[in-house]
């Protein structure tokens, strides 16, 4: 159930990135390119995505995604 829910959300956040850059290109947030990429894998490569990879994403990346997402915000 966990891993479903953070598939989810994953998949969520690249959606909304992809959205969010195609309103405002100018909008720079670091990996871009890959959290789209991700979001992708989850929805339409199911079987690509391992729990380990999940783990990095949740450990590593999400934090920093936060960081920026929070100075944009507090940019606006």
């Amino acid at each position: 159930m966990l891993r479903r829910a953070i598939e989810r959300n994953i998949g969520i956040i690249g959606e909304a990135t992809n959205k969010l850059l195609k309103e405002d290109p100018e909008i720079t947030i670091s990996h871009s390119k890959a959290i789209i990429a991700t979001r992708n894998r989850v929805i339409h490569d199911y079987a690509a995505v391992t729990d380990d990879v999940m783990w990095k994403i949740v450990i590593n990346d999400l934090p920093k995604l936060k960081e920026e997402v929070t100075a944009l915000l507090a940019d606006n």
